[in-house]
């Protein structure tokens, strides 16, 4: 039994060794580290810092003088004292923009949106007159019928609050009114029974809007108005030419 044995235990032990593999088993390569290049990345670009944002300019008072275009874009103006077309036929003031208080700036802005939907415009012939203006005017012409004597009180131009205004469309051309600017006529005056029915309709316009606003008409001049608000004369500032 034992010669039967032996050989049998030797062949289990060599048909158990073939499924074995001898070959040595090869183990993975590490995997690469990323390439590192030699050139050096830009920096990121910076973004603009965003710009300030401008402050806000401060409101002027009621008293101070400014320009009335700064404020009232759709008027027009055309100051006849800065050319020679007015009753002296001289230049009495070299500036062109109309000065007035920033009360009464307001008041007139309230005029002219009220025309403004009625379809007309103002247009300014004479606003803050320099009190340096107001001794030309009498050198030039000493009748206190058109001219107020500066020895005895300065115009009511001359307190930043009283305007010589007219009516024209919103495209600025000039409409029907009773006189020309500076007529010393007795037409100029308001009672309009002695001009066309369509001059006195356009100064009735332009006075309804402008006592609406707070300005007080002149009698004997049908352009001429002043605040109601006082102010007192303004005998240093002069506007830049």
């Amino acid at each position: 039994m034992r010669r039967y044995l032996f050989p049998a235990l030797m062949a289990a032990l060599l048909l158990s060794g073939c499924g074995t593999s001898t070959e040595p088993v090869t183990p993975p390569l590490p995997a690469e580290p990323p390439a590192v290049s030699d050139t050096p990345e830009a920096p990121a670009e910076a973004k603009p810092l965003p710009e300030p944002e401008p402050a806000p300019v401060p409101e002027p008072a009621p008293a101070d003088l400014v320009a009335v275009v700064d404020y009232i874009p759709g008027i027009y103006t055309e100051l006849r004292y800065a050319s020679d077309n007015n009753f002296t036929h001289q230049v009495i003031y070299s500036f062109s923009d109309a000065y007035l208080r920033y009360g009464t700036v307001q008041k007139l802005a309230s005029a002219q949106e009220s025309l403004e939907t009625a379809g007309y415009s103002l247009l300014i012939w004479d606003a803050f007159r320099p009190v340096s203006a107001q001794f030309k005017l009498w050198e030039i012409c000493p009748d206190p019928a058109y001219v107020a004597n500066p020895e005895k009180g300065y115009s009511s131009h001359s307190r930043g609050s009283t305007v010589d205004i007219t009516l024209v469309t919103l495209d600025g051309d000039p409409v029907e009114m009773p006189t020309d600017f500076d007529d010393f006529t007795a037409m100029a005056d308001r009672d309009y029974s002695d001009v066309s029915d369509e001059a006195a309709a356009n100064a009735g316009l332009l006075e309804e809007a402008m006592t609406a606003a707070g300005f007080k008409p002149y009698s004997a001049e049908w352009w001429h108005y002043s605040d109601t608000e006082p102010y007192p004369v303004e005998e240093t500032f002069i506007p830049e030419s």
